[in-house]
């Protein structure tokens, strides 16, 4: 049972490691936006191609208000509430599987 708890516990921490480094690209994405960059640039293009999936259907939901978008926040607040609400369940799930204390 040691082993299911010790992939409970991997699974949780590599989840929380990809929601942190999404976080930060829905951050930096937002922040090149503020530039008018060139949108022929391969890291831009990036960018926008990893967060423009997550954030156009918020933006058609809620649209724009003042000129100001607040999708990229909608998704960090996601973001943060997945990592404290699953992550730490899943972490809490595969301690108490192996039978130990947090």
């Amino acid at each position: 049972m040691f082993m299911l708890g010790n992939l409970f516990i991997a699974l949780g921490n590599v989840l929380d490691v990809l929601l942190n480094i999404y976080m930060w690209v829905v951050i930096i994405a937002a922040l090149v936006s503020w530039v008018n960059p060139d949108p022929y640039n391969p890291i831009v293009r990036f960018l926008y191609g990893v967060t423009d999936p997550v954030l156009r259907p918020i933006r058609r939901r809620i649209g724009v208000f003042g000129g100001i978008d607040f999708s990229p926040l909608i998704v960090i607040l996601g973001i943060y509430f997945i990592r404290l609400f699953l992550v730490s369940s899943l972490i809490e799930l595969g301690y108490k599987m192996k039978g130990g204390l947090l």
